[in-house]
């Protein structure tokens, strides 16, 4: 790839040279081949439509300048074998890509065989192939690991056996499929297609089979905002069933009111259904068909401001879409442990620390632990940083930006 687009992909592309280098050596002691190609997928920020994917809503969201970087080559084998930075080596048989029982769930041993299993149902060319990678878009980080790692596997086999010539929204779609059917995970399509894209992304589900993506000029630097993402520390083991809960309890009301998902529901509907709702669902199950309404509404309005470069209005939808989430979406914390609320306390440090300064504070991604987002202004960045990092330990305030390339070959 050429320079300029090398320099687009990352804040300091120097630094990431030795990186290169360590992941091409480890290939090669891993793997022993020569015949290499590097590719590269975003991680991934959620920047407005919290938890309405997976219910054919509305998203704006962004790749970032966080990424795995993956040394990839064919290896003339019935075999996929596989390794990440910290974790030994695996392989999985290409007999057995096609079956979903034949991998345990919620393992990256399923992930990969998911994704492989659906470029073939999709008629797309799969043998065997070697690949490591090393990431730094971290577990719990809320920035899209287990998207990113997913399309990445796309990734590799689109350019070792399909001459790099399948659409990156396909291989979102492929990714979603291995989460939900061989991870076992219920997730919508928002981090799976965010990653693969890239750019700063508007996104509509409503033909879920091939959703609608807009690219969205705008630059939070040149506004005179930073994107922060701060990691409160709280771990994402063991909440599959409080992510899960989210678009189940949204189905469930859709059902009472005789839809599949909540898209085209309104709020008047709802009300006009409540004790049908409260009856075959729950109060929460409605609070929660309540926020996928009026949040599909705040991204209309947040694409509108950002289009004739309000970007107040923008910082507006912003705040009231993580009121939204804490209260009536309900996934800043787990219901498993209500002591633990790093989350609430990293939106009551930001809320007491930028109310007089402007910009914007909400919930990060799936929710129920890990980070929170904000919109700082650039003049009160030091101080915001200070405040959170002292709280939740040095380095816990990320600061990003937005890469316009998703799912690449690098060379």
């Amino acid at each position: 790839m050429g320079l300029g687009r090398w320099e687009c992909l990352y804040t300091d592309p120097d630094a990431e040279c030795p990186r290169i280098i360590e992941a091409l050596d480890t290939f090669y002691s891993v793997f022993g081949r020569d015949d290499v190609m590097v590719l590269s997928v975003p991680g991934r920020s959620e920047i407005i439509g919290n938890h309405t994917d997976h219910n054919s809503g509305k998203v704006m969201a962004g790749a970032i300048t966080r990424d795995i970087v993956a040394v990839a080559a064919r290896n003339d084998s019935d075999y996929i074998r596989f390794r990440s930075e910290g974790y030994p080596a695996d392989q999985i048989p290409l007999s057995a890509i096609t079956d979903p029982d034949a991998f345990k769930r919620f393992t990256s041993r399923a992930l990969v065989a998911g994704v492989a299993g659906g470029f073939v149902k999709a008629g797309y060319k799969v043998s065997g192939f070697d690949i490591y990678m090393t990431t730094k878009v971290q577990k719990g980080s809320g920035l899209s690991s287990s998207a990113a790692f997913e399309v990445m596997v796309g990734n590799a086999l689109n350019h070792l056996f399909n001459g790099g010539e399948i659409d990156n929204k396909e291989i979102a779609k492929i990714a979603r499929y291995s989460e939900n059917v061989y991870f076992g995970k219920p997730c919508g399509l928002m981090d799976q297609m965010a990653c693969a894209v890239g750019g700063f992304v508007y996104i509509d589900f409503a033909d879920s089979a091939s959703p609608g993506v807009t690219p969205v000029s705008f630059s939070l630097s040149d506004a005179g905002y930073a994107l922060c993402i701060t990691n409160t520390g709280g771990s994402h083991a063991n909440l599959n069933d409080d992510y899960a809960s989210v678009p189940e309890e949204m189905k469930a009301v859709a059902r009472a009111i005789g839809r599949e998902v909540l898209l085209g529901a309104t709020e008047e509907e709802l009300i006009a259904s409540v004790d049908k709702i409260r009856k075959a669902a729950s109060d929460r199950a409605l609070l929660r068909a309540i926020h996928f309404v009026r949040e599909c509404e705040r991204v209309e309005r947040a694409k509108a401001a950002l289009t004739r470069g309000d970007t107040e209005a923008f910082l507006k939808q912003i705040k009231e879409s993580g009121e939204s989430s804490f209260c009536y979406l309900q996934n800043v914390f787990t219901c498993k442990a209500p002591g633990e609320q790093g989350m609430s306390l990293a939106l009551a440090l930001s809320d007491g620390y930028l109310r007089d300064k402007g910009g914007a504070w909400r919930v990060h991604g799936g929710g129920f632990a890990g980070t929170v987002q904000a919109f700082v202004p650039k003049s009160s960045l030091e101080g915001y940083k200070a405040l959170l990092n002292s709280v939740f330990g040095e380095g816990a305030v990320d600061v990003l930006s937005i890469r316009p390339y998703g799912a690449i070959r690098l060379y």
